[in-house]
């Protein structure tokens, strides 16, 4: 199975995801902020993740009730939000659960994103070159 990529495809389901919340959202269009920068952060990860060439399954938890249901109760409890329901996207490595986007931004941040996914590292260009 391998790495798994928590997503939402679809706006209005992450709007009813952000208004059973209860976020402190004032009008419609701070909510649809929310789902812009939801959809940014999946397209980020899933760009590094093609562009890194690391193979991965993309799963829609729109289109998937048992698939979201998956995703909620496999994240550790203290990785939740206070309020609600974790967001996507949703990172997974088998059923071991690597972190949300803000912990993914963090690996990227510090190099550190083949341990945050549970991969091995891949050598650099210059150790592929001694080889």
């Amino acid at each position: 199975m391998g790495i798994r990529v928590f997503v939402a495809s679809s706006s209005s389901s992450v709007l009813l995801e952000l208004t059973s919340q209860k976020w402190p959202v004032v009008c419609p269009e701070s909510m649809t902020l929310h789902s812009e920068q939801i959809k940014k952060r999946q397209q980020e990860l899933v760009r590094f993740l093609e562009g890194n060439k690391i193979e991965f399954e993309e799963v829609d938890i729109t289109m998937s009730e048992d698939q979201r249901q998956w995703m909620y109760r496999n994240i550790p409890q203290e990785c939740r939000p206070a309020q609600g329901n974790p967001l996507p996207p949703q990172i997974f490595n088998d059923d071991r659960y690597c972190g949300d986007y803000e912990s993914f931004f963090e690996s990227k941040e510090s190099n550190t994103v083949f341990s945050f996914l549970g991969l091995k590292p891949r050598p650099t260009t210059k150790q592929t070159a001694e080889l």
